[in-house]
């Protein structure tokens, strides 16, 4: 789902930057309190903006065994329900799976593929809005106690009776009330369900800067997933070519979202994605070293509930058009997936990447991830940079592999070997 004002006011003059807050905790505690994973887990994104069009499930059900040799430990999945439109993302009927990217019989066979492959299919859990099976909010298959009762009093629609909006407003659909108990059952059952019935490990929470992050919290507690992220795409505010302590601002939306869940959800780490689009586009490698000295984004605070990525369905290119609102580099795509697969956090790699786009690109991520899992390198494992200038990056990860990403010239030493290389990147290991 798009996130409204992207560049909000990005030529205006910078706003004050809150001092960033060490988060609640710094070490993962247990998978039931943090949801996050193992802290190896590496994550497809098992679509794109047009998948639909050419039958997801049975796309998935048959690249199964492929996913799992290429060493992807979950697959996110779009939108399972009914919906107005292809993507999935304004539902109606929660539990009819017959949608327009396949029969519920086929999701069903692609889920269990995934899992008979030791491989967590996760859900786009889409929560924040809803639209009615006929009209506006006649919401059916669950039904609510009261469906107007169940939109809040500020949406667009006019009729809804609720609270007012825990979050931000999105028109496209219902904004629920998740302070309504008939609403927060209804989500609980149907989450559970697709736990329980049809299969699925986590949850991908899509656009939840609509409602508070408490609440995913609850759903989380509710719920019980192996694996939870939240979809929070910070505004960027201030001066779109700021860095350093000039974007702490965005990486603190992302860890304010996060302790708002109770510590009980992921998040995606858009501020990763945004310094080391500059940073490969501009030459300005510097930028992806912050001022104590640690990656610059999300990672930098709190790797472990960090989900880092290079593009997705909003942000990338589909096969045959497609969103792309804030597209990676074509040029640089290999440079971005050298960082985000050999750094700390939890890489997501979207699907036309790895499909689409060519037998290199492919086979370069495919050893990247083999190099991070050969080499140990987790959600927290260290990072020591060795360099951070207008032509270069280099880092000493885990202690035991070595990344350089630009043009510049850099070598970790002597005792290291070259593992694997592209246009302006290395990685080597010892």
């Amino acid at each position: 789902m798009l996130a409204s004002n992207l560049f909000l006011g990005c030529t205006k003059k910078e706003t004050l930057l809150p001092k960033p807050k060490t988060p609640a905790s710094t070490k993962l505690t247990t998978i039931a309190s943090t949801r996050s994973g193992s802290g190896s887990d590496i994550m497809l994104q098992g679509f794109h903006w047009n998948s639909w069009q050419y039958g997801t499930w049975n796309i998935v059900k048959n690249k199964a065994n492929e996913i799992k040799n290429a060493g992807f430990s979950m697959v996110w999945l779009p939108p399972v329900s009914k919906s107005t439109g292809g993507t999935g993302y304004l539902p109606n009927e929660w539990y009819q799976i017959n949608s327009d990217h396949g029969a519920g019989s086929e999701l069903r066979a692609a889920i269990n593929a995934l899992n008979s492959h030791n491989i967590k299919p996760i859900a786009d859990i889409v929560v924040n809005h809803r639209v009615g099976t006929t009209n506006w909010a006649d919401f059916t298959n669950p039904s609510f106690g009261n469906n107007a009762n169940a939109v809040t009093k500020d949406d667009e629609w006019g009729q809804g009776t609720g609270n007012y909006d825990t979050g931000d407003s999105y028109n496209a659909g219902r904004d629920l009330d998740h302070t309504n108990g008939s609403v927060r059952n209804e989500i609980r059952n149907w989450l559970n369900w697709l736990k329980n019935d049809v299969g699925f490990a986590g949850w991908r929470y899509d656009y939840v800067k609509g409602y508070s992050a408490s609440y995913t919290g609850l759903y989380n507690d509710q719920t019980t997933p192996y694996f939870s992220v939240g979809e929070l795409w910070p505004d960027i505010t201030g001066n779109y070519y700021a860095s350093g302590n000039g974007v702490n601002y965005h990486r603190q939306k992302i860890m304010d979202w996060i302790n708002g869940t109770g510590n009980k959800s992921t998040a995606f780490d858009f501020t990763t994605k945004w310094q080391l689009m500059l940073a490969v586009e501009r030459g300005e490698y510097w930028r992806l070293r912050d001022a104590q000295g640690k990656p610059i984004g999300a990672i930098g605070w709190w790797p472990q509930m960090s989900v880092t990525f290079v593009d997705n369905h909003d942000t990338g290119p589909s096969p045959n058009g497609g969103q792309d609102y804030w597209p990676f580099p074509a040029d640089k795509i290999e440079e971005g997936y050298a960082y985000i697969l050999t750094h700390p956090g939890i890489p997501c790699v979207y699907w036309p990447h790895y499909f689409d786009w060519g037998a290199q690109l492919k086979n370069k991520i495919k050893s990247l991830i083999s190099i991070r899992k050969s080499q140990g390198i987790t959600a927290t494992s260290s990072v020591v940079i060795r360099a951070a200038d207008g032509n270069k990056y280099a880092a000493i990860v885990n202690n035991n592999t070595a990344v350089k990403i630009g043009g510049g010239d850099w070598l970790p030493g002597s005792g290291w070997s070259l593992a694997e290389s592209g246009r302006n990147w290395a990685v080597w290991k010892r």
